[in-house]
Parts: C-alpha cells; sequence; structure tokens
C-alpha cells in the first residue's frame, strides 16, 4: 500500500466570473523513501495539490475526491483534531517562501521547538537540543546562537534550512517540498537539493517535491507527474518521462531547457506558444490543444489516459504520431 495514495482531486474555487476549476482529476501514488516531483508551470495547480493533501486550502475551496489516503488513514472524513496531530507530525511542508512562512514576531529557537511540544511528549530543554542539532545538520553554524534571532536577521538560504530543519523537528513520514529552491542563487539551490536527498535517504522518507525546473527533476526524482491546467498529462518514472516524452506539454518544458554540447552559445531556447486556457467554467477536450503543434480535431472530444509502457501514462490521443515525428 502506497503511504501517500492521490486519486482523482478535484479542486473547484468560487469566483466572481463562475467556478474556477483549479485542479481535476489529479491522480498519483508516493511510496515510503520515494521522490515524487510534480512539474508544471505556474497556475498549473501544482501547490493547490499539496495543499490539499495537507488540508490547508482556502475555506472556499471546495476539495473532493475518489480516494485521499495517507498510510491507509482517510484524508477526506478524518476529524479536524486528527488530522492536525498528523499535519507538522507524520506529514510535514516546506513552503514556498520562507521569509512569509516564517512568523516575524517569534525567535527561530520558538518556531522550531513549537512542533516538537505540540506532538511529542518532551519538555522544552529536549526541543531545544532537537531544534540545535537539526540547525547543525541542515549546514546552519553556530546553531545555539541562531536559535535567539528573528526570520530578518537571516539571509534566504538560512531561512530556507530553518524550514527544513523545521518540518524534520518531528521524522515525518512524507515531507512536501513546495519550490523549495526558487528564490535561492544556484549555488545554494544545489546545497539544499543535496541536503534534501540526503535526509531523506538517511530517514527513509517520502517525499513530494513541486518544481517548474526540470533540472531540478532530473537530479532528485524517481517519479514524475507533469501538470497542465489543473491534469496531469502524464507521469511515470523521471527516466521514462525524459528519455520518451511523450506529451507536446512534457516535450515543449524539455525543448525549453539548454543542453550542454547541444545549444550554441547565445541560440535562442524553445518556447511553448500561446498561452494557459481560462479555467472559469467547464474545459472540454485537452487544454493544450490551442498551443499543441500536433492538434486535430478530435482533441476537442474528451481525453482518456493511455499507457505509453508499463508505469508510464500520458493523456494524449496524439502521442503517438508525435514520437513518430520526433525520431
Amino acid at each position: 500500500m502506497a503511504l501517500l495514495d492521490v486519486q482523482d482531486l478535484v479542486i473547484d474555487i468560487p469566483v466572481g466570473g463562475g467556478v474556477l476549476h483549479a485542479v481535476s482529476e489529479v491522480s498519483f501514488a508516493v511510496e515510503r523513501g520515494e521522490t515524487l516531483a510534480i512539474v508544471g508551470e505556474s497556475g498549473s495547480g501544482k501547490s493547490l495539490t499539496s495543499l490539499a493533501v495537507m488540508d490547508l486550502l482556502p475555506r472556499v475551496a471546495q476539495r473532493r475526491a475518489t480516494r485521499l489516503t495517507f498510510d491507509g488513514t482517510d484524508l477526506l472524513t478524518i476529524p479536524e483534531r486528527r488530522m492536525r496531530d498528523l499535519r507538522g507530525s507524520r506529514m510535514a511542508m516546506i513552503f514556498q517562501e520562507p521569509m512569509t512562512s516564517l512568523n516575524p514576531a517569534y525567535t527561530i529557537g520558538n518556531q522550531l521547538t513549537e512542533a516538537l511540544l505540540c506532538h511529542e511528549n518532551v519538555g522544552a530543554e529536549a526541543a531545544r537540543a532537537r531544534a540545535i542539532e537539526l540547525l547543525e545538520r541542515v549546514g546552519i553554524a553556530g546553531a545555539e546562537r541562531r536559535l535567539l534571532q528573528y526570520p530578518h536577521q537571516l539571509s534566504g538560504g538560512l531561512r530556507q534550512r530553518v524550514m527544513i530543519a523545521m518540518a524534520l523537528m518531528c521524522k515525518p513520514d512524507l515531507i512536501i517540498a513546495d519550490e523549495p529552491t526558487t528564490a535561492l542563487d544556484v549555488t545554494i539551490q544545489a546545497q539544499i537539493l543535496r541536503l534534501l536527498a540526503e535526509l531523506k535517504k538517511e530517514l527513509n522518507m517520502a517525499m513530494v517535491l513541486i518544481t517548474h525546473d526540470l533540472g531540478v527533476v532530473a537530479r532528485v526524482a524517481d517519479k514524475v507527474a507533469v501538470m497542465y491546467a489543473g491534469a496531469v498529462v502524464e507521469r511515470g518514472s523521471a527516466r521514462a518521462v525524459f528519455k520518451t516524452p511523450s506529451h507536446p506539454y512534457t516535450r515543449g518544458l524539455l525543448n525549453c531547457i539548454p543542453v550542454s554540447g547541444r545549444t550554441a552559445p547565445g541560440a535562442p531556447l524553445g518556447a511553448i506558444r500561446g498561452q494557459v486556457p481560462n479555467m472559469i467554467g467547464r474545459l472540454t477536450g485537452c487544454a493544450f490543444r490551442n498551443r499543441c503543434d500536433f492538434a486535430a480535431p478530435e482533441c476537442a472530444r474528451e481525453i482518456h489516459t493511455e499507457t505509453v509502457s508499463p508505469g508510464h501514462e500520458v493523456r494524449c490521443i496524439r502521442s503517438e504520431a508525435q514520437n513518430r515525428s520526433a525520431a
């Protein structure tokens, strides 16, 4: 049984012009010790999917699914009190922007020890010792001194490391990392990714990594789910998706990345023409068809998921033609 099992997740948000169908029938599963990367451009529904798992959606959002379970626990019917027990202890989240996620009115030490004091039967000294241990583990020098500082006194890289330490305080089984390296420079990005990979292996955690950076995905992911306009258009092992991308959107994302030895210096990078469709109101057919070079009249009808190879699925009726053209 998968640690996290999501089947047919739907998130609707009432807005002034109707209903925004932010996430449509998203399905994926994550095993213990495994990293699933959810990729796609901004607005594709990646972050809302993760917030739905943690039950942290805005009040107006409506969440439903065929199945949404964590280690056999139904997250759709679980009481709020029980969900609070899971959240922060067995399920943790690293948010995208640590400066807005950390409370500016409390010290780093207060915020680190809070989760452990709430979820485990330990004293203040034990919680403080655990906080120092984790700050040192994530590469922060002078950890004891840092506990007395406030978020604004730390650099972006240090704040992100504090967020990672906070997520690890209770040794969770699952970590959701929402764009954990977006605001960091390239050197710090590499350090954070290496740290997450080491900790995941050491603690046998499952990780859901949300990103738009396929270079990051190639380095750390076991499985990939590609999202577009609120739906998963392709999913499979990272090897399969990178070796034989079968949806035109996946190919478009990969073509936007410069390849050493193949992309000439100064050469223009690939781009996906057109714009993401309006997701207010019910979309019919393939949402990518207005930007796709392989679009055909039948793309306007209902699109079902097809199997490309064992464990590799694509939501496209023209994937075979596309692959022949690419070959």
